[in-house]
């Protein structure tokens, strides 16, 4: 073979970096070529021929999402029924995760779901840092995404709990290809647009070199929260949905002395103008959902590099660079203000004020003492807060693979970092400053500025970063496999595997900025660190007894410094009595230890989501003598969460059993059923849970000298346990080819027939599946089915996503207003053309027939009327691809 100057070029490269390890991207190898080969299957690390496998193994192609209209990597794993729920930029707002996605395969949580590049780990987001962010995930680069729904801690790691995700990219690339896309709502707001620029070039197998870059540009517009009829308010009557907070424009006031409460505007109908409408027979109240966004305007764009190079003719290196960059701009409701902890103190609007009502500016009302009056005040004239979070992420990859002394190989030195930061840019005031002006009498806290009062607010608005974080993992790992023996049904296989990492996370306040604004909640968050060494040591036995079972055996003994070893073995066993029926079942068992996020992010105060009475000053809803009503009754408490460096790990244990049969080729249909039973659950309790039960949960009320409330100490806690099972279910139909075409049906279900856990060690079970429970509902009944045909140069996709309707939160309306949220179904059509040269067409419809959001009256995220985390708020979308081949 002629060796081009690039082939010598890269192999000095890759000859050079031998001694620092080398591995290849697991299941980079083309499975589906003509040519039998071995391979390295999800979820095992021998390698077998594709169609030895057995386990519970969803594969699905670029080509099937590309012409679904999936564009992210959050749209194809919501496709499938073992995902329940799949957060994304919809439930970003306010969070500063900068528009994090994630995947909860099993609904046990995404901490619980193993992310994979390439059968290897990617950095966890810092702000989010039990989970990868999906949106790093190259989607323009993907061959496919295979799905191991199956506990694999054995194999990857100890954390793959609720099962596997491997994104797998291109083995190859030649020449250059161009790609736009486009997502035009018939309602505005929400659109999307993307570039995607490929380029390759070498052929590993007649080159001996292949090598190809891969970027991907992002971006998806704001929808406002008014911009949907089904989301634009707070205050649904007929639902008994009520959101409204104390703090207004034009303050609602309260006399210490006297006990009088009032609002200049509640007389007249309150301020709607400024979304303020009457509240009781005293107040206003804040619609603040109309000031919010369902979906932020967010920016992504992803850089993949790759090469690979043989060494000889069993031997290739690799090495491949992701970088990934993401900006979400957050848009919530104006900075609140109010008298006592957790806002500006001292902020009483004194008698000596040119605004104290009766001093001629403000209008007398009846009943004041001439004390200062404690506010409730929202700075709208100082416009909505806006935050931008910025999300980057490096992955390095070098390694090699290949056969030596009869064994296969793979080894690999990864280096992987993941960096957040937020930064104040719109909105945030000083609290000083607004404690002066309202003292100074520059703020008029119950009318319009003046322009000498806008000009002021303008000048103590407080920008600069308020916060950063970074995670990192550095690592090296070897594996090898081989054949030995022979029993009846074939050769045995063996694998064994090692691996050391180190990672570290860093977490840095900006004393600066979160000192001047206790609407941050950045106020008392310290800045922390952590890290810790990681090291494992793992087998893998296979052995075909006979031509009918082959049985499995799996085992990995693991190694934190920080919380100490785990060992955890895996048992499976396949049975086929026949081409057309396959039997298959495992049992596992795994060990999650807390991340460095869990046990070490600074602990920071915020408010609740839901409205609550304070149980010592608000006792059954009535404020006790000389409190300020619109503080410690039915109002947003402030809650303080955070990492816990004395967190245990969580254990489970898992098995699963089904069956695959193919009557024919045309008919394939698998049925699995699972059960994982989990003990130390970590996360923090909900606040429904604690204001639920003020006298149990009383130690974590946390009081200033004076009795009001500091705040609720709700950091992160082993909880207790979690049980769940149910059954995945899939089938594929082909119909015989007709004249106008081909005709195939594919539908994947998964039935949850329990989910139940506890709130601590020991404590009552909560029934989650079908019901809301306290923090998300469980669907008992989730599905994709899509419709395919092709003909010649066209094809087309008629897909269905559905999922079961469930028992509401039904948390904070009243008793009959208790309802069951509706089942939920969205359809899509797409049709792809291919007859130009080089060209590629696709254009199709999402959300054919305009689907809202079922109403929810859930109370855990900032939007109310639907619930972002499971639906999408944009509606019909018309949706335009096209890709053009140099």
């Amino acid at each position: 073979m002629k060796q081009t100057t690039i082939a010598h070029s890269l192999r000095l490269l890759f000859t050079g970096s031998i001694a620092l390890g080398f591995g290849i991207i697991a299941n980079a190898t083309a499975a589906q070529e003509e040519v039998v080969q071995r391979v390295e299957i999800t979820g095992s690390s021998i390698k077998r021929l594709a169609t030895e496998t057995a386990l519970p193994v969803t594969v699905i192609k670029a080509d099937e999402f590309v012409e679904q209209g999936l564009t992210t990597a959050q749209e194809v794993l919501n496709s499938l029924g073992s995902n329940q729920s799949t957060q994304g930029a919809s439930q970003s707002v306010g969070s500063g995760t900068g528009g994090k996605s994630s995947a909860d395969l099993r609904g046990i949580g995404s901490d619980k779901t193993l992310v994979l590049l390439n059968g290897r780990r990617l950095a966890n987001h810092p702000y989010a840092g039990a989970s990868v962010d999906l949106n790093i995930i190259p989607v323009g680069a993907l061959d496919r995404v295979e799905v191991l729904r199956d506990g694999a801690s054995s194999t990857y790691g100890t954390d793959a709990i609720g099962g596997v995700i491997n994104f797998i990219t291109k083995r190859s690339v030649q020449g250059v290809e161009v790609t736009g896309e486009g997502i035009a709502p018939e309602t505005k707001g929400g659109g999307e647009s993307r570039v995607n620029l490929m380029a390759g070039k070498g052929n590993l197998d007649t080159d001996g070199y292949t090598i190809f870059g891969v970027f991907d540009w992002h971006r998806q517009n704001a929808l406002k929260a008014t911009d949907r009829d089904f989301s634009r308010t707070g205050i649904i009557p007929n639902k008994g949905l009520n959101k409204l907070s104390g703090n207004n424009g034009s303050a609602n006031f309260f006399d210490p002395v006297s006990g009088v409460m009032g609002n200049f505007t509640r007389a007249t109908g309150c301020n709607q103008a400024e979304n303020s409408y009457i509240r009781d027979s005293a107040r206003c109240g804040y619609d603040y959902t109309a000031d919010i966004d369902d979906i932020p305007e967010t920016e992504q764009w992803n850089l993949l590099a790759k090469g690979s190079l043989k060494l000889n003719g069993d031997n290739t290196a690799t090495i491949e660079y992701l970088h990934s960059d993401s900006t979400n701009i957050n848009r919530v409701a104006p900075t609140p203000f109010y008298s006592g902890i957790g806002s500006v103190p001292n902020m009483a609007l004194n008698s000596s004020s040119p605004y104290y009502p009766g001093n001629g500016i403000t209008p007398e009302f009846a009943g004041l003492s001439g004390a200062p009056l404690l506010l409730n005040w929202r700075s709208m004239e100082a416009g909505q807060r806006r935050q931008k979070d910025k999300n980057k992420s490096d992955r390095l990859l070098v390694g090699a693979e290949g056969l030596m002394g009869g064994w296969d190989y793979k080894t690999g030195f990864l280096y992987a970092q993941a960096k957040a930061s937020s930064t104040l840019t719109d909105g945030y005031l000083k609290d000083a400053g607004v404690t002066a002006g309202i003292n100074n009498g520059i703020i008029n806290p119950f009318a319009p500025q003046n322009s000498t009062g806008l000009a002021y607010l303008d000048s103590i608005k407080l920008n600069g970063e308020l916060n950063s974080g970074a995670t990192k993992r550095i690592g090296v790992d070897f594996k090898a496999s081989r054949e030995f023996g022979k029993l009846e049904g074939g050769a045995m296989g063996v694998a064994l595997g090692t691996e050391i990492a180190h990672e570290s996370a860093q977490y840095d306040v900006n004393r600066s900025v979160a000192d001047q604004a206790s609407a941050t909640g950045g106020q008392d968050a310290q800045p922390v660190s952590g890290s810790r060494n990681v090291s494992a040591v793992f087998g893998e036995f296979t052995a075909p007894v006979s031509k009918q079972i082959e049985l499995q055996l799996a085992a990995r003994y693991d190694y934190y410094n920080d919380v100490g070893g785990t060992f955890n073995p895996k048992v499976g066993i396949r049975i086929q009595p026949n081409k057309e029926l396959l039997l298959r079942a495992s049992a596992n068992t795994g060990f999650r230890a807390p991340t460095l996020y869990e046990k070490y992010s600074p602990n920071s105060t915020t408010n609740t989501a839901n409205n609550w009475n304070d149980p010592l000053l608000c006792p059954n809803g009535v404020a006790a003598a000389g409190q300020n009503p619109n503080v410690v009754c039915d109002a947003q408490q402030q809650i303080r969460g955070g990492g816990n460096p004395d967190l245990k790990p969580e254990k489970s244990k898992s098995f699963s059993f089904g069956f695959v049969v193919e009557p024919n080729k045309m008919i394939s249909m698998s049925a699995d059923y699972w059960n994982i039973k989990i003990t130390d659950r970590i996360n923090s309790l909900p606040d429904t849970v604690i204001f639920g039960n003020t006298t149990k949960y009383a130690d974590l009320f946390i009081r200033n000298p004076d009795g009001s409330l500091k705040y609720v100490l709700d950091t992160q806690a082993n909880l207790g346990g979690s049980n769940t099972d149910g059954i995945d279910l899939s089938t594929t139909l082909r119909l015989p080819k007709t004249s106008v075409g081909n005709f195939s049906l594919n539908l994947d279900g998964t039935w949850v027939n329990r989910y139940e856990y506890q709130n601590e060690k020991d404590g009552p079970w909560v029934q989650n599946v079908g019901t809301y429970g306290e923090n998300s509902p469980v669907f008992r009944w989730k599905h994709t089915l899509a419709v395919n045909w092709n003909y010649n140069d066209w094809s087309s996709t008629l897909s269905q996503q559905f999922m079961t309707g469930y028992h509401d939160q039904n948390e904070q309306v009243d008793s009959k207003y208790y309802q069951d949220v509706a089942s939920y179904s969205t359809w899509a059509l797409t049709g792809t053309y291919t007859g130009f040269k080089n060209i590629k067409l696709t254009a199709g419809v999402k959300n054919i027939f305009d689907k809202a959001p079922p109403f929810s009256n859930q109370g855990t995220t900032f939007q109310q009327g639907y619930d972002p985390r499971m639906t999408n708020p944009v509606g019909r979308a018309l949706y335009v691809r096209g890709t053009y081949r140099f």
